[in-house]
């Protein structure tokens, strides 16, 4: 089940993007906690059995009569993949900007061709790519943008 995350999650989450993340600068705990409480943010996470087992953070920019949306971060659990959790919160992500009609960015590592899929069936699309995004490893990220639904 989709839940808001708060503080007592920040190490679950840092956890996650460690394991997720490997050879990258995964967030850390002391990130998740410090923008947890951001009044332009919002994150959620899926719980399943009392774990939590994917999280998702989007930030509202802008003005907030027009505002866009970016994903921050969004990540699930491997022992969770392939079972809803990634689409539960993409779900999520495109009624909230849904509600406001904006447009949805996220960039995604070149090389992730099933987030890439899964993001493309929601109605992103490419729109650019920002070379040696990832670091340490200097990987690529393509940047995707989906439009704002009425």
């Amino acid at each position: 089940m989709l839940r808001e995350l708060g503080a007592k999650d920040a190490a679950r989450c840092a956890e996650l993007e460690k394991v997720l993340f490997p050879g990258e600068t995964p967030w850390s705990e002391e990130v998740f906690l410090a923008d947890f409480p951001q009044p332009h943010t919002f994150y959620f996470g899926y719980e399943k059995d009392g774990q939590l087992v994917g999280y998702a953070g989007l930030a509202m920019m802008g003005p907030a009569a027009d505002p866009e949306f970016e994903i921050l971060t969004i990540g699930v659990d491997p022992a969770a993949q392939r079972q809803g959790v990634g689409r539960a919160m993409m779900d999520n992500i495109c009624h909230i900007a849904d509600i406001k009609k904006a447009p949805v960015f996220l960039e995604v590592r070149v090389g992730n061709s099933p987030a890439i899929k899964m993001y493309e069936a929601y109605g992103f699309e490419k729109i650019g790519l920002r070379r040696n995004y990832y670091q340490p490893s200097g990987a690529d990220a393509h940047v995707m943008k989906r439009e704002g639904k009425s």
